[in-house]
């Protein structure tokens, strides 16, 4: 029989690994595994009870929230706070930073950034949704109360980072920089197990994920590495499939395994993009970086971005290295021009 590691073993195993290491971190990816499951719950019951369609007022970007985006954001604020090892949590959800001023949450070293349901738009049509989250060490001094500069920090800063993939089954992959890990959640034991050890993604692969219905509002260069996706060349594998789901989380995890690159730049009525830098590009290019591709806003790496606020967007690419050098000689060479 072989042996099953649960999440929390597995994170136990690791934290030996580190003689310095106090378990804070440890417990702080146990609650998130805690929300996780508590959200998936609800997910897959969500057209059998009141949770599935709009909550009927907006988040901080101007979008509709979902009633499940609400349930999402307040599960996992709520296991955060319970850890006792996060000081304060920014969410896509919020305007401002949620700060955890007990006594005991002032001595957490972390802060948590997260997208709670990625893809919401997807709920009321069961395709594949997710959350996104990152964790920084705090910059500000334990036992006072956490600030936004904790969170105004460059991505290379980041100590874990992962996503939960609400699909056909539910998968929580992370990385702690040493290597990317994925669990799959077992029903029959309410367990996440490790399924998917030390991911390594492809150099290269055959798919392409952009929006393409806006494609007349793309950069010359995203344009014309599209019609390079699409040329037949027998020796490089082209024409290559585009496959685009809409919910960033499924877009990148089906990529992250098969090989591939997400694209979503800046446009016309988007000039600065429209991905958020701490909820979504950050955590992915990190998880990307250490799974061996490469994430950038077309010109720079993402990890090497200093925020200037908590909910800043930027243009994104991402994906297996070698599509993702081609697609920055493209930018390089026609943006230039």
């Amino acid at each position: 029989m072989n042996k099953v590691t649960t999440l929390n073993q597995f994170i136990i195993e690791q934290q030996i690994r580190v003689p310095q290491a106090t378990g804070g971190f440890s417990g702080l990816l146990h609650h998130v595994g805690i929300a996780a499951k508590k959200v998936n719950r609800e997910v897959n019951k969500a057209g059998l009870v009141d949770i599935l369609g709009r909550a009927g007022v907006e988040n901080i970007q101007g979008e509709e929230q979902q009633k499940l985006d609400v349930y999402a954001n307040e599960t996992f604020i709520a296991e955060l706070k319970a850890s006792g090892e996060c000081c304060a949590v920014a969410s896509e959800e919020n305007q401002d930073i949620v700060i955890f001023d007990e006594d005991l949450s002032r001595d957490g070293k972390y802060v948590f950034c997260m997208d709670p349901l990625d893809g919401s738009s997807n709920i009321d049509v069961n395709v594949s949704i997710g959350t996104i989250f990152s964790i920084y060490r705090r910059k500000s001094p334990i036992g006072e109360v956490a600030n936004l500069d904790d969170f105004l920090q460059k991505g290379s800063q980041l100590v874990a980072a992962g996503y939960v993939i609400y699909g056909s089954s539910t998968m929580l992959v992370y990385t702690a920089g040493n290597g990317v890990n994925g669990f799959t959640l077992d029903p029959s034991i309410g367990e996440f197990c490790l399924s998917h050890p030390n991911i390594k993604t492809p150099a290269s692969g055959t798919i392409y994920s952009i929006n393409e219905g806006n494609y007349e509002k793309f950069p010359v260069g995203v344009k014309k590495y599209i019609k390079y996706c699409q040329e037949t060349d027998k020796k490089s594998g082209r024409p290559y499939t585009s496959r685009y789901i809409g919910s960033l989380v499924a877009d990148f995890h089906r990529n992250l395994l098969k090989g591939g690159i997400f694209v979503y730049p800046e446009t016309k009525s988007h000039p600065t993009g429209k991905l958020r830098l701490l909820y979504e590009c950050n955590p992915i290019a990190f998880i990307a970086e250490q799974a061996g591709g490469l994430a950038t806003d077309g010109e720079r790496r993402i990890l090497d971005i200093m925020p200037e606020s908590i909910h800043q967007r930027v243009p994104f690419y991402t994906g297996s290295r070698d599509m993702m050098k081609k697609i920055t000689e493209f930018l390089q060479f026609f943006n230039n021009i």
